[in-house]
């Protein structure tokens, strides 16, 4: 399993958890830095593939 595909499921089982549980904000955060990061290497693996 890719290692970009893995931070995207995490990161949505954060953002569901995040705003399941009001007082965990900080998954919120979390989840939200780890969708952003999984998109930028999808990009870039994505760009490295094709040169």
């Amino acid at each position: 399993m890719s290692l970009w595909l893995i931070l995207i499921i995490v990161g949505v089982v954060m953002l569901i958890i995040g705003v399941a549980v009001e007082a965990a904000q900080v998954l919120l955060w979390i989840g939200i830095a780890l969708l952003v990061i999984s998109l930028i290497m999808t990009f870039v693996s994505r760009g490295k593939s094709r040169v």
